[in-house]
């Protein structure tokens, strides 16, 4: 040994630093990956294992195979079901994208009061379901609802009954559904809009273009993300409808606003549970929303 490395003594062992600043990237990262795989990936590796199985927590798992998938195309509530979810879909994207886009054009413009009314378009999204579904159903009511009773007094005899009927049950939740989140959506197309540049509107009003050719040619072309963005975050919840559906007509009257996965809470929770039947529909539903969103990513790309 020479004489300089016996002054500096034994060569201490150790992580490199990269190897350290990797151990510390992923300790930031474990408690997140740990919750996502304990609540969310294991779950639906499990879920996926039971649907191939018939069992109801209790007796002994029995793997069945593709029994569940068979029963379910031929069972008339899950078609009814499936339908209802598509209805759903359906109507309440285009509806939701073209409301939350004009009070976002109307807020985005210069108008006395626009930082209350935003405060005010945004609040049924964050107010409780419960008290914003109750007020929805006195608004509503077929009896002394004030909505029917302005109806009335406009001179309609046969009145609606929303949510009590069931050929307007659907349509009253999907307006409800509209008009809860739309304030959220809208958020998102004011930040969309506030980063277009004021000089392409002036370009465009030079050339001639009125009010509609410049939102035709400029606006949308220029916040073509955000739609795109909104569209799946729509597009997702609307197939994942619950909530709305519980509190305005619990899947009622009858079957009418029945959708999946209410028809997946009442096969596990309701009545003698059937966990690998549900979680058979919860695989239906996860591939018809896999599909619609790379449908919808493959034709952003296409078109970007």
């Amino acid at each position: 040994m020479s004489k300089a490395a016996a002054a500096q003594g034994p060569r201490k062992k150790g992580l490199s630093k990269s190897a350290r600043e990797t151990l510390i990237a992923y300790s930031f990262i474990a408690p997140n990956f740990i919750g996502f795989a304990v609540f969310t990936l294991v779950p639906v590796v499990w879920a996926f294992v039971l649907a191939f199985t018939k069992w109801d927590g209790v007796n002994a798992m029995e793997f069945v195979w593709f029994d569940n998938f068979i029963r379910m195309f031929k069972e008339k509530e899950f078609l009814e079901a499936l339908w209802h979810t598509v209805v759903y879909v359906v109507c309440n994207v285009p509806l939701t994208l073209v409301f939350s886009l004009a009070l976002a054009l109307l807020l985005n413009s210069k108008i006395r009061g626009r930082n209350f009314f935003r405060t005010v378009s945004f609040f049924p999204y964050v107010a409780s379901l419960v008290a914003v579904a109750a007020v929805w159903n006195f608004l509503f009511s077929p009896a002394f609802g004030p909505v029917n009773q302005i109806l009335s007094s406009l001179g309609v005899q046969n009145l609606p009954k929303w949510a009590a009927g069931k050929d307007t049950a659907m349509l009253t939740v999907i307006l409800f559904s509209v008009w809860k989140n739309m304030g959220y959506y809208m958020v998102i197309f004011l930040a969309g809009l506030q980063g277009v540049n004021p000089e392409l509107y002036e370009a465009a009003s030079l050339d001639g273009a009125n009010k509609w050719q410049q939102f035709v040619n400029v606006t949308l072309p220029q916040i073509s993300p955000t739609t795109f963005f909104v569209t799946i975050m729509v597009m997702i919840s609307s197939f994942k409808v619950y909530n709305e559906v519980y509190m305005i007509t619990q899947g009622g009257p009858g079957t009418s606003t029945l959708v999946l996965v209410y028809k997946i809470y009442n096969e596990a929770f309701v009545g003698p549970p059937e966990y690998g039947y549900a979680c058979a529909i919860s695989m239906v539903l996860f591939a018809m929303v896999l599909i619609v969103t790379l449908i919808q990513f493959r034709g952003e790309k296409k078109y970007s």
